[in-house]
């Protein structure tokens, strides 16, 4: 018997979805009321349960779950609202899972046929391709289903190209829209979806979680991950698998020799992430310090000081905090998080580009 811990499973094939029953009532009452909206954003924080609720609802739809009845309870009240699940022996759950399934279509970034890697973003042609289908009658008699996992990678052409079958939806079409930064969408997309917000899963969650998926992870070190993870398991077993709790470490190590960095380490740290391979670490890092740096400004904005998940980062974020303004440090954030965006789009220098991120935190708190 093998000693590895199970993968942890593809929203199409996820069986298991926590402490998200108020937003899977809403898609029931919504679904059995006969007044079904055509267009879901499903929006949250990354790794929380977004896409893994989008397939369950799809499921449901296709088994045609929402012309079950709710009768009347032995008082006469109703019963209590019952989940979207269907077991993982089901049919359409078989169907869904091995992507086999006529009437559910997902919109994703595609492989680009010249490099052969994943493109950066969801391109027009892939939804010109999508839409089309979701114009044809729907093969097994039900719904026509459309999961885009996840609207925010939609390019400006492609967005509006999906705009289209928003304004104008297909008979018995639905659309179910993923996004982790439903403000970076249109705001004309935006306006055409009823919008369902899922909230962070609680810490023990995340930590009963990691215990099952990620078991070589030190007992000592859980909690740092349980507080980075910041409600998300997907986060959580990502900086598992990257070495976030080491990075983010070093992030605090850095910061911590402000007004002045230390420029020999900053150097090194900035040499570590730029090196050839090194992709998901720079990429882990430069979420984690846009992660410290956004707590910062929300902590401070509320008057509190931040928790440290390490206990070498105690009182850190208040001591810069206190050292600027707040709109200072927003917009420090926001030029930051442009920067680090721009990285793969323009293939920066992902070195250079950890170097300008820690000299700009240097230049504002020594200015």
């Amino acid at each position: 018997m093998s000693d590895e811990a199970p993968a942890f499973p593809a929203p199409r094939a996820n069986p298991l979805l926590l402490d998200q029953g108020a937003a899977e009532a809403v898609l029931l009452r919504a679904a059995r009321s006969g007044r079904l909206p055509h267009a879901w954003l499903l929006t949250g924080p990354r790794g929380v349960g977004k896409a893994t609720l989008a397939f369950r609802f799809a499921r449901f739809l296709l088994s045609g779950g929402e012309a079950a009845e709710e009768g009347p309870s032995l008082f006469g009240a109703p019963p209590p609202v019952s989940d979207l699940a269907l077991p993982s022996g089901h049919p359409i759950f078989r169907r869904v899972a091995a992507a086999g399934h006529p009437d559910l279509l997902t919109l994703e970034r595609g492989v680009n046929e010249k490099t052969g890697k994943r493109r950066g973003e969801i391109v027009i042609e892939e939804v010109r391709t999508a839409v089309d289908r979701l114009h044809h009658t729907p093969a097994e008699g039900g719904w026509r289903i459309l999961i885009v996992d996840s609207a925010d990678e939609l390019n400006r052409n492609a967005a509006n190209a999906l705009l289209k079958i928003l304004e104008e939806p297909a008979p018995r079409s639905l659309m179910l829209l993923v996004a982790h930064a439903p403000g970076s969408l249109l705001p004309t997309i935006r306006s055409r979806c009823c919008h369902l917000a899922l909230a962070p899963l609680p810490a023990a969650t995340v930590d009963r979680l990691l215990s099952d998926y990620a078991p070589e992870l030190e007992e000592a070190e859980r909690p740092a991950i349980v507080g980075l993870a910041d409600g998300s398991i997907g986060r959580a077993l990502d900086l598992v698998e990257a070495g976030g709790l080491e990075l983010y470490r070093e992030l605090v190590g850095l910061l911590g020799t402000l007004p002045r960095l230390d420029i020999q380490r900053t150097h090194a740290f900035a040499d570590t992430l730029g090196r050839a391979g090194a992709d998901r670490a720079f990429a882990t890092a430069m979420e984690l310090l846009g992660w410290w740096l956004a707590r910062l400004v929300r902590e401070a904005a509320l008057g509190r000081q931040p928790a440290a998940v390490v206990p070498e980062e105690e009182g850190l974020a208040g001591r810069l905090a206190g050292s600027r303004r707040l709109a200072d440090w927003l917009a420090l954030w926001e030029k930051l998080t442009r920067l680090v965006a721009r990285t793969d789009r323009v293939n920066l220098d992902r070195r250079q580009v950890a170097m300008t991120a820690f000299l700009e935190i240097e230049a504002l708190v020594a200015a």
